[in-house]
């Protein structure tokens, strides 16, 4: 699995698809980019970033998907019931909306957070075609932002899904700015009819998409008897994702960035690795779902100009799903682009602890594979190789762990710039820092040996 790539100055190292490092602390950390092909700048890892360290009790947030749970005009917190405090949480929401003049409400935003003091860190996205927003914060803080951004008519009916972060931050830094386009896609989406609901893929509530997922898998239709011949079950994610998660009956997306997803695209259309090939446009039930549902919305458009008639969409995304219906229908964890990397569904679901990120591994053959062995992981979590220089994102059982000592494949084991191995939910820090350390034993060592020398 390549990753893409990242330059840093005159630095330039290999990085996964999405552009994570899962095991990073709270100070410096790589900028998080929502899917692939980002640019870092050196001075942007060097900045320390303000953190609060108190830990999280996770509350009943799963309250705050507030299109199901909230009227269009209450407050975040008087629906919830929840006593706020310090606890950090995650939120994530979009919104496709007209905005006349996208850069103004950038600086407005800003200004809100800067004149609040709301200690916010992570991607906030607006163009012409809306917004797009992963964050974390203390709950106080993320909800005060939602409460205020819902204030706008504009995004008074917005779907907020809010998870717990035990960790604190689970973005290094704020990023509000303008961006051409709220998901990554070759050749952008500002040319896309986003904004015409009828161009989009019908949203489904997580209850009839679970109703038929079931009816699907279970090869039977009321109306035809033929389920499984016209209806398509298609993941929109990237194949890493899949690996440690996904709905029964779903295919391994053969994708590493979601910006050259190609499904249903291609003239030719005799890829066997496209489940959209050679499918009847219009009779075919094509039921799309990804993490949070922007991707879904963006590609059904792409797809709706492609002559595909009956599309559906999972609303809200597999996270919503868990807040309504839990790990009915799922296997495994759900893949965040956050600090967290991997969340099981209980942890969407109000009330969870700690002691939720804990989860069994399913009892699957083709499921949760080591990328270097092919036995199956104990943890449901990608890892970075601890080759500075490589850092690639993979999915590794214990064993190949300590025999190749966290890294991806032999050469890297004996590269000149490694890191400690790391064990569980434990995170790797920035690789500045690193470099640093090896920067420091290599003057040492080169010291020492000058002493030697000169006797």
């Amino acid at each position: 699995m390549s990753g893409c790539r990242v330059d840093s100055g005159s630095l330039r190292f290999p990085v996964a698809s999405s552009e994570i490092n899962p095991h990073c602390p709270l100070l410096l950390l790589f900028p998080f980019r929502s899917y692939c092909h980002g640019r870092l700048t050196l001075s942007s890892l060097v900045s320390p970033i303000k953190t609060r360290t108190k830990a999280a009790k996770w509350g009943s947030f799963g309250s705050l998907s507030l299109s199901r749970n909230c009227s269009s005009d209450c407050d975040v917190k008087s629906c919830s019931k929840v006593d706020y405090g310090k606890d950090f949480v995650v939120v994530n929401f979009y919104h496709f909306v007209f905005v006349r003049d996208p850069e103004f409400e950038v600086s407005r935003h800003l200004s809100f957070l800067q004149d609040q003091g709301l200690d916010i860190q992570g991607r906030i996205y607006l163009n012409k075609q809306g917004i797009n927003a992963q964050y974390s914060g203390p709950s106080e803080d993320a909800v005060a932002y939602v409460n205020w951004i819902r204030e706008d008519s504009r995004f008074s009916d917005v779907l907020v899904q809010i998870s717990p972060s035990f960790g604190g931050h689970a973005f290094p830094r704020l990023k509000l700015r303008y961006k051409p386009s709220l998901v990554q896609f070759e050749g952008g989406n500002l040319d896309l009819p986003l904004l015409d609901p009828s161009m989009r893929a019908t949203p489904l509530e997580p209850a009839e998409w679970r109703k038929r997922l079931v009816s699907v898998n279970s090869g039977s239709d009321a109306s035809n008897g033929d389920c499984q011949k016209n209806h398509i079950l298609l993941d929109v994610r990237n194949g890493y994702e899949w690996d440690i998660g996904h709905f029964h009956g779903t295919i391994r997306p053969e994708v590493e960035c979601f910006r050259s997803t190609s499904f249903g695209l291609s003239k030719l259309e005799v890829n066997g690795l496209d489940p959209l090939a050679d499918v009847d446009k219009d009779k075919a039930d094509i039921l799309m779902y990804c993490t949070g549902g922007i991707r879904c919305d963006v590609y059904s458009t792409i797809l709706r100009q492609r002559g595909f008639q009956n599309l559906y969409t999972l609303q809200g995304g597999v996270s919503h799903y868990f807040q309504n219906e839990g790990p009915e229908e799922w296997i495994g964890n759900l893949f965040v682009f956050d600090s967290r990397l991997s969340l099981p569904p209980s942890m969407f679901v109000a009330g969870s602890s700690e002691a939720s990120r804990i989860s069994d591994i399913p009892k699957d053959n083709n499921f949760a594979r080591c990328y270097i062995c092919g036995s199956q992981v104990s943890e449901l979590r990608h890892r970075n190789c601890a080759n500075i220089d490589c850092n690639l994102l993979f999915l590794c059982c214990r064993n190949c762990v300590e025999e190749l000592r966290g890294c991806c494949c032999s050469n890297c084991k004996t590269a000149p710039r490694l890191r400690p191995i790391l064990y569980g939910s434990q995170r790797q820090q920035c690789i500045l820092v690193y470099q640093e350390l090896v920067d420091l034993k290599l003057k040492s060592k080169f010291l020492q040996i000058l002493q030697i020398v000169r006797g």
